[in-house]
C-alpha cells in the first residue's frame, strides 16, 4: 500500500481559532489591534515566523524575534483550546490505517507544536512520520521538506493531502499525486479533490490501483 501524507492546519485539523486567540494576545500585547479569521486565516499556511510578519505587518508594523518568540510561548500553552480535528477526519484515518496505508504528516507548523496537537488531540498514534517546518532546512513548497517525509518512511510511491498551494507545490515537484481539501483555509488546484474527510478512503484506494 501507498504512503498517504498529510498537511496539518487545514486539513487535518481547524487550528484557526487557537492561532488567531494566541497571535491577538501577542498584537495586543504591543498595542495593535487584533485581527479577525477572515484576516487570519489568509495568513496561514507559511509556518510561525512568515504568520507572526503577517500579522504585524497587518497593522503597518514589523515584527522580529521577541514577538515571535511570544508568539511560540503563548501558543505552546493554547494549541489545543479551540482547535480539533475536522468532522469525519479521525474516521478517515482509521479507515486508511484499517486498509493497511503508512500515514504522516507534513506541515510548515514547527515540529515539537505539531506533535503536542496530534497528541492533544489522540490523533498522533495514526502517523508513522512527522516532520515540521524546521524539521529539516527545507519548508513546503519546497519538494525537499516532502522528500524528507518520504525517506523516513522509506517510501516510493505517496500521496500528498492538503488545502494549500504549498502542499500541491510539493508533491507536483516530487511527481506525486495531489489531493486538495476543500474544507480547509487556502485555494489551490490538486490532481483530484474533496470536500468532506470521508471522501478520502475510497478516492486514495483508486490513486492506488
Amino acid at each position: 500500500m501507498g504512503a498517504v501524507i498529510f498537511d496539518l492546519d487545514g486539513t487535518l485539523i481547524d487550528s484557526e481559532p487557537d492561532i488567531r486567540a494566541t497571535l491577538n494576545r501577542v498584537l495586543v500585547a504591543s498595542d495593535l489591534a487584533p485581527l479577525d479569521k477572515a484576516q487570519v486565516t489568509g495568513m496561514i499556511g507559511d509556518g510561525a515566523t512568515v504568520l507572526v510578519q503577517r500579522g504585524f505587518a497587518a497593522r503597518g508594523v514589523a515584527a522580529g524575534a521577541r514577538e515571535l518568540a511570544a508568539f511560540l510561548s503563548d501558543y505552546e500553552e493554547n494549541s489545543v483550546v479551540e482547535t480539533a480535528a475536522f468532522p469525519g477526519m479521525a474516521a478517515a484515518l482509521e479507515a486508511l490505517r484499517a486498509a493497511g496505508h503508512v500515514l504522516a504528516v507534513c506541515t510548515n507548523k514547527p515540529e515539537a507544536a505539531t506533535r503536542g496537537i496530534l497528541a492533544g488531540l489522540g490523533l498522533e498514534g495514526y502517523f508513522a512520520v512527522v516532520k515540521g517546518g524546521d524539521s529539516t532546512p527545507y519548508r513546503k513548497p519546497d519538494p525537499r521538506h516532502l522528500a524528507a517525509v518520504l525517506d523516513a518512511l522509506g517510501a516510493s510511491e505517496a500521496v500528498m493531502i492538503g488545502d494549500h498551494e504549498n502542499d500541491m507545490k510539493a508533491a507536483a515537484g516530487l511527481g506525486l499525486k495531489s489531493i486538495f481539501v476543500r474544507w480547509g483555509y487556502g485555494q489551490a488546484s490538486g490532481d483530484y479533490s474533496v470536500a468532506e474527510p470521508g471522501e478520502l478512503p475510497g478516492l486514495i484506494e483508486t490513486i492506488f490501483k
